[in-house]
């Protein structure tokens, strides 16, 4: 097998292990899709020879020394690590870490960091006037810190100075990261194969959103509000306007209206379109079904209207989301 493409992964004390593990999986499987033409070599290099502990306890061997590693690099990788406080994960800064992606940086062809390992790409310098996203647990500690970056805590991934800079999300979004960085070297169908090995559900555009309806609307201080978003969920096809729900609630809609918003910080019909996009989305990308069906699936109605919510929603029309993302079957 010819190695043309030489990947480091930063390892170092309390590393995230999936943070390390997935993107080589990844780089792995595309060499096994396209029978080793893909060429990567996958390198661990850390502060020392030997072995280094993980957060999840897991040891990893380096292959490398920072000092070792020398200017062949074709994409460097650069996980995170968090120390926990009373106030919530902190993203840790190793000053012999970023000082050694400063100096290794300008010599690769592309530097990718993958969930808090953003802060160390920030801290040597190389996000200042771009766009970047992190774990969403440390996304306000990086604005706070490198005013010059902005931080977006939403997307999957975000890639900036000509494909040269990529940030990636929190823990698993790896995955999607890595899987986009095939996509870029080998194509769309390569990077899909891999995703197909991987048995993940859905290979993720950069774009989409770290949440899922629920996950970004955690539980409030009223159990009522917080069982008609189960109740919605299971009812996507019902009578969902606000003044159904309101009479659900037995308040008057104006009433409800308000409390809705105070605990969900959106509207009730905004929560509500938002809930019934996702689940369009996952029938666009797991069924053939017709968008007239899809759309009265989820209570949107009509083609229009799925059209519409899909370009408030998603800035895409569901016809072109699901030739992105529909699941092929093996």
């Amino acid at each position: 097998m010819s190695f043309a493409r030489r990947v480091v992964i930063a390892v170092f004390p309390d590393v995230d292990l999936l943070d390390v593990t997935g993107p080589a999986e990844v780089f792995a499987l595309a060499n096994r899709e396209t029978a080793g033409r893909a060429g990567y070599r996958v390198l661990l290099a850390g502060p020392q020879a030997g072995a280094v502990v993980t957060s999840a306890g897991v040891r990893l061997l380096t292959d490398l020394t920072f000092d070792e590693v020398g200017e062949q690099v074709d994409t460097l990788l650069v996980p995170g690590a968090v120390d926990m406080t009373d106030e919530g994960p902190v993203a840790r800064i190793d000053p012999d870490v970023v000082a050694w992606v400063k100096r290794t940086a300008p010599h690769a062809r592309r530097v990718a960091s993958v969930c808090v390992g953003a802060h160390v790409l920030a801290a040597a310098g190389l996000l200042e006037g771009r766009t970047a996203t992190t774990h969403w647990s440390t996304a306000a500690q990086l604005a706070a810190e490198h005013p010059g970056v902005t931080v977006d805590p939403d997307p999957i991934f975000v890639r900036a100075d000509r494909g040269r800079l990529w940030t990636g999300a929190g823990i698993s979004a790896c995955l999607d990261l890595a899987l986009a960085l095939v996509a870029e070297d080998l194509g769309e169908q390569t990077a899909l194969a891999v995703a197909r090995q991987l048995v993940m559900y859905l290979k993720r555009q950069g774009g989409q959103s770290q949440f899922s309806v629920p996950l970004s609307h955690p539980t409030t201080d009223r159990r009522d509000i917080d069982e008609l978003r189960l109740w919605i969920a299971d009812n996507l096809d019902a009578d969902l306007s606000a003044e159904a729900l309101a009479a659900r609630m037995r308040l008057s809609e104006r009433h409800f209206a308000r409390v809705f918003k105070q605990e969900m910080g959106t509207s009730p019909a905004a929560y509500v379109e938002a809930a019934r996009v996702e689940t369009a989305r996952r029938l666009l990308e797991t069924t053939d079904c017709p968008l007239t069906q899809v759309a009265a699936a989820c209570g949107l109605g009509s083609a229009e209207t799925l059209h519409r919510a899909f370009r408030r929603q998603l800035s895409t029309t569901p016809a072109a989301y699901r030739r992105r993302f529909r699941t092929q079957t093996a």
